[in-house]
C-alpha cells in the first residue's frame, strides 16, 4: 500500500484552480493532474504493510500540534526551475503551523521506521508533471497576465484536520481523519 499524509483543499479552492487550469490546458501538452485530487502533502510514507495499517493510523493520530492553521494557496512556480521545468506547481502558504505538521508527521513515521525527508519541506500543489519536451511558449504567454482579480491568488482556508491516504493507481482514499484542533 502507498500512504501518504495530507491535508484536503476546499471545493471553492478547487474550483478556481479548476478554472485557471482549464484556461491553461490548450496552451501545452502536460500530464495535467486532476483538480480532485489536489491536496498537501505533509508527509509521503511510500509503500507499507496492510498488517501494520493501525501502527500508522495511532502515530499520526498521536501527531501533537497547536490548533486548526490558516492556509493560502496563491502563486505558481516550476520544479526543479524555470528553465529546465519538470513540475508546474500552485503555492500553498501555511506558514510555521503547516511546517510544524509536516515535521510532526515526518517524526511520526519515522518512529515506524520510514526514512526521513531529506528535502525542506515546499508546500505546494502540482497542477501539472512535464514528462518530455514540449513548447510552452503559449502557456508562459498565458501565464504573463494573472487571471482577472486574482493575481494568482486562487484562495484561502483554515484546515482543521489532515488526513492518511492511500494512493493506487491514480485515486487517493481517505483511509482515516485526524484533527488539529
Amino acid at each position: 500500500m502507498r500512504l501518504f499524509a495530507a491535508i484536503d483543499i476546499p471545493d471553492d479552492v478547487k474550483a478556481a484552480l479548476d478554472t485557471f487550469q482549464s484556461r491553461l490546458r490548450s496552451t501545452a501538452k502536460l500530464s495535467w493532474s486532476p483538480v480532485a485530487n489536489l491536496h498537501i502533502t505533509t508527509k509521503f510514507i511510500g509503500e507499507w504493510p496492510e498488517a501494520r495499517m493501525g501502527e500508522m493510523t495511532r502515530a499520526l493520530a498521536g501527531v501533537s500540534v497547536t490548533g486548526a492553521m490558516e492556509i493560502a494557496v496563491k502563486g505558481i512556480g516550476w520544479f526543479p526551475n524555470p528553465s529546465r521545468p519538470r513540475v508546474f506547481w500552485v503555492g500553498v502558504d501555511g506558514g510555521e503551523p503547516l511546517r510544524a505538521l509536516a515535521r510532526a508527521t515526518d517524526q511520526a513515521a519515522a518512529g515506524l521506521g520510514v526514512p526521513f525527508e531529506e528535502r525542506p519541506y515546499a508546500p505546494h500543489l502540482t497542477l501539472a508533471r512535464i514528462r518530455e519536451a514540449v513548447p510552452l511558449e503559449a502557456l508562459h504567454d498565458a501565464l504573463r497576465t494573472p487571471p482577472a482579480g486574482t493575481g494568482f491568488d486562487f484562495g484561502a482556508f483554515r484546515a482543521s484536520r489532515f488526513f492518511l491516504y492511500l494512493s493506487a493507481g491514480g485515486k487517493y482514499t481517505q483511509l482515516a481523519g485526524f484533527p488539529l484542533e
